[in-house]
């Protein structure tokens, strides 16, 4: 069975700044809203990086509160995605350093869920367990990848950040990005090999490359 990484899920749609703007405003509603939001793009990112339920729901929650706190001080100009997801990943790697991070098999009940895709009233029931097998062996080669590999694999495949968005996360150099992905992925492409499946020459198109 060849595994090819466009089936994996993707990560949830990440707040505005109009969104960003309502709550600045006061709005009770729009605090609410950007609340999940923010609480679900952080908790999906933190589960694709550390694969432990336990784990990604206590980064998620540090990641809420810290994007709260200094929410006054973001320029609604600049897109959210790379501040929101420096937030997570440094919210994680202070879990690492306190060992409070733990591998739970957890990973595929996500994926089995079918989250963060939308329900599909004519999907095919043999597809749909097909493309899940498929999403656990990617992610399961995913997991396996080195922590700079695997994060700019989420990053640019996963999440469809730009060169220079993942850049600003990774506090990078966008050379260093585009050097660093094609290293993931030929580390992703030998894992899957040997696990028996195959992966794409070339991966799928994605957001502008600047």
């Amino acid at each position: 069975m060849a595994v090819t990484i466009d089936v994996v899920s993707k990560g949830v749609p990440v707040p505005d700044g109009a969104l960003l703007a309502a709550v600045r405003e006061g709005d009770r509603a729009a605090r609410e809203a950007l609340a999940k939001r923010v609480g679900d793009t952080a908790y999906v990112f933190a589960l694709q990086l550390t694969g432990g339920s336990e784990a990604a729901r206590d980064i998620a929650q540090d990641s809420v509160l810290r994007f709260f706190q200094h929410l006054d001080r973001f320029d609604e100009k600049r897109p959210v995605e790379p501040w929101l997801y420096q937030i997570v990943r440094n919210q994680m790697r202070d879990h690492n350093r306190r060992d409070r991070v733990r591998r739970h098999q957890s990973l595929d009940a996500w994926l089995e869920a079918g989250h963060p895709e939308a329900a599909d009233p004519f999907a095919d029931p043999a597809a749909d367990a097909e493309r899940a097998d498929l999403r656990r062996q990617v992610w399961h080669a995913i997991s396996q990848l080195s922590e700079p590999h695997r994060e700019i694999i989420v990053l640019r495949d996963f999440h469809d950040l730009s060169y220079r968005a993942i850049a600003e996360v990774l506090s990078i150099p966008a050379g260093t990005v585009m050097s660093r992905l094609h290293a993931a992925r030929k580390s992703l492409r030998d894992v899957i090999v040997a696990r028996g499946g195959s992966f794409p020459d070339q991966p799928p198109t994605r957001r502008g490359d600047s």
